[in-house]
This record gives C-alpha cells, structure tokens and sequence, in this order.
C-alpha cells in the first residue's frame, strides 16, 4: 500500500519520536479525563477542553491544567464563594486567561481537523466536493478548506456553549455572540496550523525525507501536534486583544 511504503521512508528514529510524542499526548489526556470527570469546571465546555487540548499540547497543557484549570472547577468556585473570595478572575495572570481563551478556541479547531483529515482519507470525493481537481491540483489545499469549516463550526459551537448559559442569550443571540468572539481566533488558529503543515509536508519532509506523512501514519498525526502548538502561538495575540477588549469572554 502507498502508505505503508511513505511511513518506511521516513527513517526509524522520527517514527519512534511520531509514536511517543501520540502517546504522550494520550496519557496527558486521559489524566485530565479523569480529574475533570471527578472535577467538573465551573465552565461545562472546559470540561472538553482541557483533555483535546492535551493530545497535542501534552504536559505543557497538564501544568497549564494544575496551575491555573484547578482554580476554575465548580467545588473550587463555590469555596471561594463561601469564603467570600474573588471568583471574577481578576486575581489570575491575565496571560493564563489568554491562554484559555486560546485553548479554547484550539479544542474546536482540533476536532474539526481530525474529523474532516480522516473523512477525506476516508472518502476521497469528499475532497473534490471541496475543490480537488477543480479549485486545486494539490489534495491537500482542498482537505484544508474542509479542514477550516469543520473547525469553524465545530469552534463556534465550543464558544456558543460557553457564552450562551454565562450571559444567558437567546439561541440566535448566543450565535451572533458566538461569531464575534471566535471567528478571528479560529481564523488565526488555523492560520498557524496550514503555515506549520505546509512548511513539514512541501519543504522539511521532501528535502530531509523525500516523502510526505499520510494521514494514515504516526508521523502525520506527531506533526500535526506541532501544527497545533503553531496555531496556539498565532490565536494568543487575538485571543488577548479580543479578551481585553470584552469581544471574548474569560475562560
């Protein structure tokens, strides 16, 4: 098969790395799994994201969890409560507000990423309907506009659910509210994630490699956990300007 004869030219050390950096990710995810199924966050919707955003932001998310996620959780918020603590968030750094924002927004784009990747392997026309071999010669620029509506709306969906019960919208409200807040972080996500995946696919993987990783591969699924890192790196500054401005709720 064509992949199995991609994944043999990559040389075995950066398989090895591909299939250690997954599991990681998976064990850092299951962690957080656990706590926040045995501390739910005062924020349904975190309850997502912080095990998403572990597979690929792997122990940086789990310190990021511990350090700052713990304050966040529906006992901690109803101690401090009792104990009349601020539970505004206005005692927290206002960068790890930022990066929860971020995450947040990352957690949509990454479910979006990974359904629309594995349906266009799975179902390749899936990518003609989107452009290939009309709009693009190159598949992969067609599975990347699946790849962004997905995130799109899977992103906006994350955000619709954490603004909607916080303001306590209406339904059409909560959408408008929803497009506002999100759609230039998960443009700027986005932004970093094709950056990244373009540069390991048509540059780094050719010249040191003389191949591309397939869907189907570790080596695929490890880079595209950096592409992630790289979309966290470029939704950081909108996710400040729009959390400074009141456009993005705090997480």
């Amino acid at each position: 098969m064509p992949a199995s004869r991609d994944a043999a030219m990559f040389p075995d050390w950066f398989h090895i790395l591909s299939v250690c950096a997954l599991a990681l990710g998976g064990i850092c995810a299951l962690v957080l799994l656990i706590d926040v199924l045995r501390h739910p966050q005062a924020m349904g919707v975190m309850n997502v994201v912080w095990p998403v955003t572990a597979l690929f932001g792997t122990v940086l998310t789990l310190w990021g969890y511990f350090r700052y996620g713990r304050d966040s959780t529906r006992e901690a918020m109803h101690k401090a409560e009792a104990e009349k603590r601020d539970t505004s968030g206005e005692s927290e750094p206002f960068a790890a507000i930022v990066g929860k924002g971020a995450l947040h927004c990352g957690a949509g784009c990454m479910v979006g990423d990974v359904i629309a990747e594995w349906l266009a392997f799975a179902v390749p026309v899936v990518a003609v309907w989107v452009g290939w071999h009309t709009l693009f010669d190159e598949k992969t620029f067609a599975v990347w506009v699946l790849d962004f509506l997905f995130a799109f709306v899977l992103g906006i969906a994350f955000q619709y659910f954490a603004i909607v019960p916080m303001r306590k919208l209406t339904p059409g409200k909560g959408i408008v509210e929803a497009l506002k807040a999100d759609s230039l972080s998960l443009s700027a996500w986005q932004i970093g994630m094709y950056g990244f995946m373009a540069f390991a696919q048509f540059y780094w993987f050719k010249r040191a490699f003389a191949t591309r990783a397939d869907v189907n591969t570790p080596e695929f699924w490890f880079t595209m956990q950096i592409a992630m890192v790289a979309g966290f790196v470029t939704a950081y500054p909108v996710n400040w300007w729009l959390i400074r401005t009141g456009i993005k709720e705090k997480m």
